[in-house]
């Protein structure tokens, strides 16, 4: 007797172009750091990562183990929390 799956067809994902990752920093090896430093502080203990907000814009998001300083920047300069905010909600 042939199996009769109740759960719809899924459609096959699109592939979207391979571009190379960045390479990835480390917060214990000094040579991978990359001269990423604290804006408030000067501390180069910091979590770097880049990301795109919800709206499309590419930001870097800087979190400092020392101060707890957290800011974003974008293409255009850095952004307020409140204009990251206002970025990734959804319309």
């Amino acid at each position: 007797m042939p199996v009769v799956s109740s759960s719809p067809a899924r459609k096959p994902r699109r592939s979207r172009a391979a571009q190379p990752a960045p390479p990835l920093g480390s917060l214990t090896q000094v040579q991978h750091r990359e001269n990423a430093e604290c804006g408030a502080c000067g501390s180069e203990r910091v979590t770097r990562v880049a990301m795109s907000l919800t709206d499309g814009t590419p930001v870097q998001f800087v979190s400092c183990h020392v101060c707890e300083e957290r800011s974003w920047r974008s293409a255009a300069g850095p952004l307020t929390v409140d204009a990251v905010l206002d970025r990734t909600r959804k319309k």
